[in-house]
């Protein structure tokens, strides 16, 4: 059995979409080694040959230092986007645009995930909100994704800074607000990273395999739901996934 040492960031989401990787790693005989830890960590063992195959590059925006010469891409799993969503999934508000005239049934306090912070800033400045009072609360991001899902239904609503995906899409009860000024960026792509050389090393089947797999932002926020809420690992919720047990066909 071949082996190879695979990375991701230490996120539940990127631990889902690993493994759907490793999965098809092993129906391949291909023994991954796992190594996970923060990214930029991960980016440096990367350029140093370290890590074979980095879960998952999100581009072109938020990944883009990941990329050296020598690296390659392989596939397009799924596409993530930054979203600005409702707490109340049946609010008359459908756009970022309304806000600033909306009453007192908005909370004017965004709790923000620290990774959504400088889009939010942007979003703040497209849309005038801090002329009408909105501010952010900042938060480290398992700390306010705790917070937005304490806040699902509540009084008054909650504006909620969010990727998707994330369990909090799979959960329900969130409106996404539309964004016509594209302050929170663009839909991006998600990709592998190979290290230098390695492409050639590997079988083509395995190659054409996870190049053609594709998953969604519905898949892993499923798959995020079931790991958080349900206590999957992610291997078993990466299994109920291909047994079509986590959504409805």
């Amino acid at each position: 059995m071949t082996s190879l040492t695979l990375a991701y960031p230490d996120s539940t989401i990127h631990e889902a979409t690993a493994a759907t990787i490793i999965r098809v790693l092993e129906a391949n005989d291909v023994e991954p080694e796992i190594v996970t830890g923060p990214k930029q960590a991960l980016a440096d063992l990367l350029r140093k040959h370290e890590i074979d195959i980095y879960v998952a590059a999100w581009l072109p925006e938020d990944d883009a230092d990941l990329l050296s010469p020598g690296i390659t891409q392989l596939g397009r799993l799924f596409r993530p986007e930054a979203c600005c969503c409702i707490s109340d999934e049946n609010s008359p508000l459908a756009s970022l645009s309304e806000l600033a005239q909306a009453g007192p049934e908005i909370s004017r306090v965004i709790i923000t995930p620290q990774s959504l912070e400088k889009r939010m800033e942007r979003v703040l400045a497209a849309y005038r909100l801090a002329d009408a009072g909105f501010t952010l609360d900042v938060l480290p991001d398992e700390e306010a994704l705790a917070k937005l899902n304490a806040a699902l239904g509540s009084t008054p609503q909650n504006i909620m800074p969010l990727f998707q995906p994330c369990f909090l899409f799979h959960q329900g009860g969130l409106r996404i607000l539309n964004d016509p000024e594209k302050a929170l960026g663009q839909e991006q792509e998600v990709t592998l990273l190979l290290r230098e050389g390695l492409r050639d090393e590997l079988e083509t089947d395995l190659l054409d395999e996870l190049d053609e797999l594709m998953l969604s932002a519905k898949i892993i926020s499923a798959m995020d739901y079931a790991m958080r809420v349900e206590g999957m690992s992610a291997d078993e919720a990466a299994e109920a996934w291909q047994r079509g047990k986590l959504l409805p066909r």
